[in-house]
């Protein structure tokens, strides 16, 4: 057999395994994905804002084919990978969807740097594009959506998107561990805060599922007790984290992981997916070298690089060896590891995602 034959025919396998969910050569497993997060998704609408936390400048996107777009790392975010993994192009932000014709039909993504779950989060920053906004945002989506498509087809549309929000972690690291700035760690103990947010969660998911959203991915948060910046701010041994931070955000996790299974009881026809995103870290981070990875405690243009800031210099020139980072800087999962993560949820084990893993939630 020649060689152009081989290539042929292993290209034409790949794509009926990666499309066979659907039983349709070429169509995608979800109809588009609706993105609601913070900068861990954040592909530039945070460029519109007057605020601190923005990375459209180098080196930031020093690995992406656009280069600076907003995007918090050296390359693709995990959902630009998930939806790569799927089939589906990379997303527009909204803001461009509102300021440009952009094509909505595959989805669209809302996620914004520092934005929380609570409106006050990440305001010390300056503006901030908060969850309950990001979800209003999706509500002028769906009116342009009614536009373009009968009721009918709309409906069974927004069925069969994916819906993945990414929020909690900026209601610790920019606002209730911000003491000096923030009063919610006096008001609020750690339980209590946790059991707060996660109220407030509930009801903006379900304001999505009441506009027709049914497939939801809900991450919870990572270790952030091992992020590059916590280690920074305190002493620990070498090889450890701080053990209170994660302590308080697996309290989140822990009543995420519980509002999953009361959504999935209580609302029969849709699937909420719980992403344990802290297990996924901590086996990167345990393993690192298992996955090709280094350094684990500092970020390739961070910790150790600029001070203890959070995000990046302008023109700050980063390590060279960025695949074997798992951070890029000093909160934010490179795009070698994002690229883990991403192949986690879409066929992780119920370790990594409860009920199921992406994968199979196409199919239901």
């Amino acid at each position: 057999m020649t060689r152009s034959l081989v290539i042929y025919f292993s290209l034409w396998t790949l794509l009926l395994i990666r499309f066979s969910t659907k039983g349709v050569l070429g169509e995608p497993p979800f109809s588009a994905m609706f993105v609601f997060g913070d900068s861990l998704v954040d592909n530039g609408n945070n460029n519109y804002l007057i605020t601190l936390a923005k990375a459209n400048f180098n080196p930031y996107g020093i690995d992406f084919s656009e280069g600076p777009t907003g995007r918090f790392s050296n390359g693709k975010t995990v959902t630009d990978i998930l939806g790569g993994i799927v089939g589906l192009p990379l997303l527009p932000t909204f803001i461009d969807t509102i300021r440009q014709d952009k094509n909505i039909s595959w989805g669209v993504n809302y996620g914004a740097a520092a934005a929380g779950i609570m409106e006050e989060t990440g305001r010390n920053l300056g503006e901030c594009i908060s969850f309950s906004q990001q979800v209003q945002d999706f509500k002028t989506t769906v009116s342009q959506l009614k536009i373009q498509m009968e009721p009918r087809k709309l409906s069974k549309h927004l069925e069969n998107s994916l819906t993945v929000v990414i929020h909690g972690s900026n209601d610790y690291i920019n606002n209730y561990l911000v003491t000096e700035q923030y009063t919610s760690s006096s008001l609020y103990k750690p339980q209590n805060y946790a059991e707060l947010l996660i109220q407030r969660y509930k009801s903006q998911i379900l304001i999505l599922h009441g506009l027709g959203l049914r497939k939801f991915f809900l991450a919870g948060l990572a270790p952030l007790g091992c992020i590059p910046y916590q280690l920074s701010k305190e002493f620990a041994p070498p090889g450890e984290c701080r053990t209170y931070v994660n302590d308080i955000a697996d309290m989140f996790n822990v009543l995420l992981r519980s509002l999953v299974d009361q959504l999935n009881a209580e609302y029969h026809g849709s699937i909420f997916v719980y992403g344990n995103t802290s297990g996924i870290f901590r086996e990167l981070i345990s393993n690192a070298k298992t996955y090709g990875f280094t350094v684990t405690d500092s970020g390739c243009c961070g910790i150790g690089k600029n001070k203890a800031q959070i995000t990046c210099l302008p023109e700050f020139v980063p390590c060279n060896d960025r695949d074997k980072y798992v951070f890029w800087d000093a909160f934010h999962s490179t795009q070698a590891a994002n690229k883990i993560i991403a192949h986690k949820v879409f066929t992780g084990s119920p370790s990594d995602c409860y009920p199921v893993n992406v994968n199979q939630m196409a199919q239901m």
